[in-house]
């Protein structure tokens, strides 16, 4: 009954074998890693592969590399993957590669590339969609507490010219309504370990929501620029992703633990990524 109900949603019954993951129930399939996880063979330029099949591609974006190409010419995730796609099936030409949402470039964590167009077009419904099927969340090290917590709501307007993000009135002209939900893990000299779950996707979302609640991100320069030389990288890390399977309609989960460096280590970041697994043995496969 569960799979005609995935079929007739998802019109396929395709489900390829991912290698290198951890099966938890039935309908959910979980892959985390953590930074001493990560193996030589599962990077290409510094990008770890998560999971790979016939119509997707999870990875963890490294940060400071361009999600896609820009007017800098360094070498961007979209092209990375891919050549890293070309050299594995030995394509002739280009390999096709759907983005679905991007991560800011000093932004790194997990995100989802498309290896079909039907998947691509499944993806992005899912992220247009309000019913909560596309997550994602990141943590964040502030400066101070942000002084609301929970489901916290700004206007965003973005001024083109210089690429920021400012809050504004809602009866401003382009401004956008952005929504996230923010929580509060842990506090330390000054620091706030932070989790945000965007349920709007705009630029610098987070990045200016945590502004406004005044606490901005520890290494945002463009930002805070006057707290920014406390620490050498942005410290926001897109650590979970969440989405139905375009094709069989199974959720994924996806963990990836932020860089062991300052700030993030000032805390202690495993629970981001710990799974607790299902007590009744029924609810395991192989």
């Amino acid at each position: 009954m569960e799979n005609d109900k995935r079929n007739k949603r998802n019109g396929a019954t395709e489900n390829p074998a991912p290698s290198k993951k951890i099966k938890l129930r039935l309908d959910v399939k979980d892959v985390v890693r953590k930074p001493s996880e990560t193996s030589e063979d599962e990077t290409l330029g510094g990008i770890t592969l998560l999971y790979e099949d016939n119509h997707l591609l999870v990875v963890v974006k490294p940060q400071n590399i361009p999600t896609q190409a820009d007017s800098s010419g360094d070498a961007d995730m979209l092209t990375l993957l891919k050549a890293y796609l070309v050299k594995k099936y030995d394509k002739k030409g280009e390999a096709y590669l759907g983005l679905v949402h991007r991560l800011d470039r000093p932004t790194g964590g997990v995100m989802v590339f498309a290896k079909t167009s039907k998947a691509a077009a499944r993806l992005c419904d899912q992220i247009r969609a309000d019913d909560g099927d596309f997550e994602k969340t990141y943590a964040a090290v502030t400066f101070g507490r942000p002084n609301r917590t929970g489901r916290v709501e700004h206007y965003l307007v973005k001024d083109t010219q210089t690429n920021t993000v400012t809050v504004a009135p809602s009866t401003l002209e382009g401004a956008k309504k952005a929504v996230a939900e923010v929580n509060i893990s842990d506090e330390k000299d000054g620091m706030t370990l932070v989790i945000v779950k965007l349920i709007t996707g705009r630029t610098h979302q987070a990045r200016v929501q945590l502004k406004a609640l005044g606490a901005p991100i520890v290494g945002d320069r463009r930002y805070a620029p006057d707290k920014a030389p406390k620490s050498p990288k942005l410290a926001l890390w897109a650590y979970r992703l969440v989405f139905a399977h375009p094709v069989t309609g199974d959720k994924m989960t996806f963990l990836a633990a932020p860089p062991r460096e300052f700030p993030w280590s000032e805390f202690d970041t495993d629970p981001l990524v710990d799974v607790v697994r299902p007590q009744d043995a029924n609810h395991y496969f192989n």
